[in-house]
């Protein structure tokens, strides 16, 4: 057996648009080849992690595939089935509640850098006594200015910058309590795990790690109540995350958005994101440093 021209018309990652009820919401999928003949694959829906597809089914221009629910309310499937025309692919997903959703897709662009990258003057998007160059998003407002530290006092909206970027250097400093949960999404698509978790053994879903994709070569925390740091390059969808001044991803390929991105056009540049819907969490010292292009 051999994979048909209409199997591989599918291979590849792409950015999806969802039209939920009141809101279109980003997605992700990549299809791939497995062995001779089969099609398996990975997707992301609008909160969640990365989950893999076991069988993406292909006959004509149609395709479907289904996967076990992850956070979505139900307890069916969820099933997508979608349709290639003109090189993009739209169609419908069945929520694991019985909810059919339209969706529309394009392939997801490499973001590969073609010229040496030269680094811009840093710029401090928060200046320790107010919120200029932030507003506070799907949610109501729980962050305040307090010393000089950016505080979401409990669960509340997530936090971005007006301003959007694309490659950058990017250091903060951010501290939360027992339990602490919150994550910095990169261009408001690709979320870093801020956690006062598990550090034995290493996650995509742990304190550096980028959600659902990369694991961090090793869990490195300080532990509630401590000041810690983040210095991370985004070059195209290739980062590199230092902890605590320990490495532990080093040049590594984001695939695609994770779950909770703002949007999937990931051809464009995006915000600085701080998470605010989990738990109290505090940031300070948010320097970035743009390429120039």
């Amino acid at each position: 057996m051999a994979f048909t021209a209409e199997q591989r018309a599918v291979v590849g990652r792409w950015d999806l648009n969802v039209q939920t009820p009141g809101v279109d919401q980003p997605a992700w999928l990549e299809i791939e080849t497995s062995g001779f003949a089969t099609l398996v694959g990975r997707f992301v829906g609008w909160h969640g992690s990365a989950r893999p597809i076991a069988r993406v089914d292909v006959a004509g221009d149609t395709f479907r595939f289904a996967i076990p629910p992850q956070f979505e309310r139900g307890a069916g499937d969820l099933v997508l089935e979608g349709r290639l025309a003109d090189g993009a692919i739209s169609g419908t997903i069945t929520t694991p509640d019985g909810t059919a959703v339209a969706w529309t897709g394009q392939r997801a662009p490499s973001l590969r850098r073609r010229t040496p990258v030269t680094w811009g003057q840093p710029i401090v998007l928060f200046n320790g006594s107010d919120l200029t160059g932030w507003h506070v998003i799907q949610g109501e407002s729980q962050w305040v200015v307090e010393d000089g530290v950016l505080r979401n006092v409990k669960p509340g909206g997530n936090i971005r910058t007006d301003a959007a970027f694309g490659d950058f250097r990017l250091h903060l400093e951010f501290r939360y309590a027992a339990h602490g949960n919150s994550g910095v999404y990169l261009r408001g698509r690709y979320e870093v795990q801020v956690l006062d978790g598990a550090s034995d053994e290493p996650d995509s879903h742990l304190q550096g790690g980028v959600y659902g994709f990369l694991t961090p070569s090793q869990i490195v925390t300080s532990g509630p109540g401590e000041w810690q740091t983040f210095d991370i390059t985004l070059l195209g969808r290739v980062v590199t995350i230092v902890v605590n001044g320990t490495t532990v991803i080093s040049e590594q390929a984001i695939p695609g958005i994770t779950g909770g991105a703002l949007d999937s056009d990931e051809g464009t540049p995006g915000p600085l994101m701080l998470q605010g819907d989990h738990t109290a969490v505090e940031y300070r010292n948010i320097v970035l440093t743009p390429a120039i292009d």
